[in-house]
């Protein structure tokens, strides 16, 4: 099976891609294109599905490069692959042509940046306690040190978890709203004392405060569609022993 590659326009023409699971050499609960070595996939079936990936980026497998994440703020500036997952950030930014910077998710946002006038690039993963911690602002930081501008600088969201598949309880509401108390926009109520919370809004709009100049979510939900996209929160449900991780990647 060939690999699925969602795009958006509003990044074109620098090369990028949200890759759903289809194409990859993994089987079981991991079935497809499974990016992880944090699972408890085969390493060698991973590394088969990364350098598929890197394939279709048309970089060389040493040049796709990712991280530790960890659920931060932290963001890596890199001009060369970092060899293996030995840096702990949740975002890299670069001005070096060739290098692909790779995000894994399932179902946190994976956010990619392009600021092409610049030749300035990022990719984040950010889900509520990294998008809460500031990981998008740290992004857009570290790309105006390179020479970005933020005026300048597209964002799009890549499949992430929709509001209606993210319940959460009582807590997890007074967290943001303690945060501020316009987050209570991003909550709607569910079952009993249960609230379904839009990570994508909050991300859009933490994006568009920011002062970016373009900022979109290409509209896949990972939780809803098994057949293209890996989803935490849906292997949880399914009583799952694992779950595979999608890859985001963008590059100059």
């Amino acid at each position: 099976m060939t690999l699925e590659i969602l795009t958006s326009d509003r990044l074109a023409p620098v090369t990028h891609g949200f890759f759903t699971r289809k194409g990859g050499a993994s089987s079981g609960v991991f079935s497809g294109l499974n990016c992880g070595y944090g699972s408890s996939d085969q390493s060698e079936i991973v590394t088969i599905n990364r350098a598929r990936v890197a394939q279709a980026m048309d970089v060389p497998d040493t040049h796709l490069a990712t991280v530790h994440q960890v659920h931060s703020a932290n963001t890596a500036t890199l001009d060369e692959a970092p060899g293996g997952e030995t840096l702990t950030a949740d975002a890299m930014v670069t001005a070096t042509p060739g290098l692909a910077l790779a995000i894994l998710t399932a179902d946190c946002q994976p956010v990619l940046f392009a600021d092409g006038d610049a030749g300035v690039v990022g990719a984040a993963h950010a889900g509520w306690k990294g998008a809460q911690s500031g990981v998008l602002e740290s992004t857009i930081d570290a790309m105006e040190a390179l020479g970005a501008d933020r005026g300048r600088i597209t964002a799009v969201i890549g499949p992430s978890i929709s509001q209606g598949a993210y319940e959460v309880g009582p807590e997890f509401l007074e967290r943001f709203l303690d945060d501020d108390p316009e987050n209570g926009r991003f909550f709607v109520n569910g079952e009993g004392d249960r609230y379904h919370f839009d990570l994508v809004g909050y991300g859009l709009m933490r994006l568009r405060s920011a002062g970016v100049a373009e900022a979109e979510w290409i509209g896949h939900c990972t939780y809803s569609d098994p057949q293209r996209f890996f989803s935490y929160r849906r292997s949880v449900h399914n009583r799952d022993p694992d779950y595979g991780r999608l890859i985001s990647v963008i590059r100059l």
